[in-house]
């Protein structure tokens, strides 16, 4: 038998069992709003909710990559591409395109064509400086450094901030050499 291929984003979408997505959307505005009241600061909440990203992201990426059949990426722009047409897809349920990348290869941004973190949220003018979304930014920084890069996420345009998008600047740092826990043998 020939080896399963790589699967679509759509493809796992509509094989893996589901919350109810209000569910999911409230339940993470209820988070946020927590730590609101715990944290106070907004810069604070910001740095949570990314640490809470972070900490998603090393894990997801280990169910992403036994779902999803992706082999190993050649570069970063490859897994930039993975990550909007694949990964967005198979856990959010939304596509996403990657655009404006550097000269270099190593920074572009990634802009989702939906967020269903955001359905029935509006910030009030004493969060302004929130950026609700920021567990995404640490998933996604997480995942990518279980996969060898270290990666700044940040996030360059937010429709809850007035944007027309919802926009993410991923950045790669530099590409970790992978460290195997023993020496082969001579």
């Amino acid at each position: 038998m020939a080896p399963a291929g790589p699967r679509s984003g759509d493809a796992i979408f509509a094989s893996v069992e589901r919350v109810n997505a209000e569910l999911f959307t409230l339940t993470y505005g209820a988070i946020v709003r927590q730590l609101l009241t715990d944290l106070e600061e907004v810069d604070e909440v910001n740095k949570q909710l990314d640490q809470m990203g972070y900490n998603i992201g090393i894990r997801l990426v280990d169910e992403f990559l036994a779902k999803s059949n992706v082999s190993r990426c050649v570069d970063f722009k490859e897994t930039a591409e993975v990550i909007a047409k694949v990964g967005f897809k198979m856990f959010l349920g939304v596509g996403a395109s990657v655009t404006n990348w550097d000269a270099e290869g190593t920074c572009c941004s990634i802009v989702l064509e939906d967020n269903p973190l955001v359905d029935f949220v509006e910030l009030p003018d004493t969060c302004q400086g929130l950026y609700y979304c920021n567990v995404l930014s640490g998933v996604i920084r997480g995942a990518l450094e279980m996969v060898s890069m270290k990666t700044e996420v940040t996030w360059l345009r937010d429709v809850l901030r007035g944007d027309d998008v919802f926009e993410l600047q991923v950045k790669l740092i530099k590409q970790v050499p992978e460290e195997y826990p023993y020496k082969d043998d001579e």
